[in-house]
């Protein structure tokens, strides 16, 4: 990448984000540059945020970006040169004290402590992003949008991934957690045109092929049973090999064909367990288990080293509350908490793009790196800032604002229960008597 694609880039995306363009560019570039505080208006003490703190919160409430127009600028930046991998999952933002903020809902968070309850209130946010290295902590996010109350993770996942193929211009491949490996995601995405390699929890039950019809009652839908925590229901592997990692050691991957869940017994799925061979014996690790789900399957010994690239989305969650300060400002209403979350995005895009330009700058106690990560390219991006400027405006002063009215009452503001999602079941019809 060169000086010049960044600036193209920044001033192309510049235009897109519409009202309060000139301060949410402003408010990125403090980002970049700030390393860690306290609060979310101490960005306004930037030497690079040229306008009052106020400005934050206004720029917030009245930007809207252009979601999907920013998407399609993220992927013009994709070489088409090798297959396209995406990987998705969800996290929370926690606002256990946002009793006036709307729409929070109970989320899903691991708790440091053994044995805590791993529960927040708050908001859960959907991401689906490009992975570009084998090897690495970068994840570019495609898409990275708030879930609402009134629909749930799989559904929001498998939304993303319909809009995101819809642009690309290759079939791509996603990676997905535990969560996704399930019956409900599986159907939602039957239709659209990506390869998928999930994991599964150690509990699933799955259903091999029936049997031929033998021309009595109703043809069999479900074959025999392949508990994955039942090794005495499991047949014979369709094919294994064993290979050897650098860090694991001696690695056993199996594959069995044609598997199906008990709710899409339409829908085929290629099973394979990940097994490490020289773990002491009194002590073995659990099997890993993943499902292949495409069209053409790459190589069994492939699929491990396919599958340990979705771990870069985990470590841009962990970037963006910790360096790009995420989590840290106390917004009134959801639609302020989604702008700004929309700039995560694209704050990440400029430090890939920068990645090659800039010059490793590390701190006192720590080691030079040849090869950059994100937290060390925004170490080291107050220097290109420097040099290409910004395309955002000089502010013009409007004086003074004429403060509350004398008289005027003040009200308080609303206070919203949490919504308790609930997962409805289908009822059983009551025997006709005969």
């Amino acid at each position: 990448m060169t000086i010049d694609q960044l600036k193209q880039f920044r001033q192309g995306t510049y235009t897109i984000l519409g009202n309060g363009k000139d301060v949410l560019f402003d408010l990125m570039d403090a980002v970049l540059i700030t390393r860690s505080v306290k609060s979310f208006v101490e960005l306004s003490l930037a030497p690079v945020f040229r306008r009052k703190w106020s400005s934050i919160y206004e720029g917030l409430s009245d930007s809207k970006p252009a979601r999907e127009k920013l998407m399609e600028s993220y992927i013009k930046q994709i070489p088409h040169t090798q297959q396209i991998v995406l990987a998705g999952d969800h996290t929370a933002w926690s606002r256990l004290e946002a009793f006036t903020l709307k729409e929070r809902t109970y989320e899903h968070q691991a708790q440091p402590m053994s044995g805590s309850k791993p529960v927040t209130l708050g908001q859960g946010y959907s991401t689906i992003a490009w992975i570009p290295e084998v090897e690495g902590s970068w994840a570019l996010p495609l898409l990275h949008e708030r879930i609402t109350s009134f629909t749930n993770p799989i559904e929001k996942a498998a939304s993303q991934l319909k809009q995101v193929c819809e642009e690309l211009p290759t079939r791509p491949l996603s990676l997905w957690d535990a969560e996704y490996g399930c019956a409900s995601f599986v159907t939602q995405t039957a239709d659209i045109a990506a390869d998928k390699l999930f994991r599964l929890r150690s509990n699933r039950l799955l259903y091999g092929e029936p049997g031929a019809y033998t021309g009595v009652g109703r043809p069999r839908i479900h074959g025999a049973k392949f508990k994955l925590n039942d090794s005495e229901t499991w047949w014979r592997a369709d094919q294994f090999v064993e290979v050897k990692d650098p860090k694991l050691g001696w690695l056993r991957l199996c594959l069995w064909l044609n598997l199906h869940f008990q709710q899409s017994h339409k829908i085929k799925m290629h099973l394979i367990q990940v097994q490490r061979l020289n773990e002491d014996a009194a002590n073995p690790a659990k099997p890993l288990w993943l499902v292949w789900l495409g069209l053409s399957m790459p190589q069994l010994s492939e699929f491990w080293q396919l599958y340990l690239r979705r771990f870069a989305i985990d470590h841009w969650y962990r970037f963006t509350k910790q360096r790009l300060h995420w989590t840290l400002p106390k917004l009134n209403t959801p639609q302020q908490c989604e702008s700004w979350s929309d700039l995560l995005p694209l704050m990440t895009w400029q430090l890939w793009l920068a990645r090659d330009i800039v010059t490793d700058n590390p701190l006192p106690w720590q080691q030079p790196q040849a090869k950059l990560t994100p937290g060390r390219v925004a170490q080291a991006m107050g220097g290109v800032l420097g040099v290409i400027g910004t395309p955002a405006v000089v502010p013009k002063p409007r004086g003074k604002s004429p403060g509350w009215a004398s008289g005027k009452p003040r009200l308080r503001r609303i206070r919203y229960p949490t919504v308790k999602k609930t997962t409805s079941k289908r009822q059983k019809s009551p025997a006709k008597s005969a």
